[in-house]
């Protein structure tokens, strides 16, 4: 026999029907205050959940929401999905995270998981290259995607950074400490934000007086390896005299290399970064770096998952990144050798 409790083994309980109970455990108006009382009262004692398939096919929605990151390791993606967490809370939502480490299948297969428990909404980080199959799997629910813009089919929503005008700013501060030789690592233009995020140093560039130059702007995937693979390798070359970087991961990789280089290797030589870490503030004297209004854009996904998706209308946010001035030549950890 089961022991699973329901609606109907509480009406048993309390002798009353089963569409009070209902009601009640709705906070419908028309249950008297002490009956809804005693029947939250009693389902709380005897451990009662709602059954959220139920709920769907009655069309009262799951309360749902799937968060869909490219990993928590990032101090920029643990912050937001924290505040979120805690703005789901404060809206009554369930929050679900998946990690996709940026691979297509996997964010396929999250998707996937997400219809099967009915989500309402679904916020994610796009995961670089084609999207497939994940249409049949976004009917009714809302979409919102976050710093990156992907064609998925439909209109979706999405919460974005506005950093082309703190990224310039960086590149004409760097100009203006004597830089002529700026190089840029990147991701690669598989990503909306990738392309941005060049387009507006290039455009620094030219506001800064200087020549675009091929060799110095290296691009790859939005990961820790490829900053520090490229930026080992324009210091190697002695073609630059300082970095930006335009990516939160990216960032961490060309910074690993100044901070553990010999010091003739980047004597002199100017870094910026993307995002800022709390570490970022004290770190080498400080770091230099594109700074994100990471709780706000966390509370507006919030907002907008709340709302069911026939009466959320397709929404495209932007919030203003800044450029953070502190220690733009950074001190290695460890000396020469």
């Amino acid at each position: 026999m089961s022991n699973r409790v329901t609606i109907k083994s509480i009406a048993r309980d309390l002798g009353i029907s089963h569409m009070t109970v209902s009601r009640a455990l709705s906070d419908h108006p028309n249950v008297r205050p002490d009956t809804r009382k005693a029947v939250q009262d009693h389902a709380r004692k005897v451990g009662y959940v709602k059954n959220a398939a139920a709920k769907a096919m009655r069309g009262d929605g799951t309360k749902i929401v799937g968060l869909l990151l490219p990993n928590i390791v990032n101090e920029f993606y643990a912050r937001f999905a924290n505040t979120l967490a805690q703005s789901c809370e404060d809206h009554s939502l369930h929050l679900i995270i998946h990690l996709t480490n940026d691979d297509p299948e996997t964010e396929l297969r999250a998707f996937e998981r997400l219809h099967e428990v009915q989500a309402m909404s679904v916020i994610h980080v796009p995961a670089p290259g084609a999207v497939r199959n994940v249409s049949a799997h976004l009917n009714g629910v809302n979409v919102i995607q976050l710093i990156r813009e992907q064609d998925m089919g439909q209109p979706v929503s999405s919460i974005l950074v506005e950093d082309h005008r703190p990224i310039g700013e960086a590149v004409q501060h760097l100009a203006g400490l004597g830089h002529r030789s700026i190089g840029y690592i990147g991701a690669d233009e598989r990503l909306s934000s990738g392309r941005a995020r060049r387009a507006a140093f290039e455009a620094g560039l030219a506001s800064a007086g200087l020549a675009s130059d091929e060799r110095l702007i290296t691009l790859g995937a939005p990961d820790f390896s490829t900053g520090q693979r490229n930026a080992a390798r324009l210091l190697e070359a002695g073609n630059v005299t300082a970095i930006v970087c335009g990516g939160f991961e990216i960032s961490n990789g060309a910074l690993s290399v100044f901070l553990e280089a010999d010091q003739g290797a980047v004597e002199g030589a100017g870094f910026v970064g993307y995002g800022d870490p709390s570490y970022y503030a004290w770190l080498g004297g400080g770091v230099s770096t594109i700074a994100m209004q990471v709780d706000e854009l966390a509370q507006e996904a919030a907002r907008l998952a709340a709302c069911r998706p026939e009466e959320q209308p397709v929404n495209r946010r932007s919030f203003e990144a800044s450029f953070v001035a502190r220690n733009t030549h950074l001190a290695p950890m460890r000396g020469g050798g």
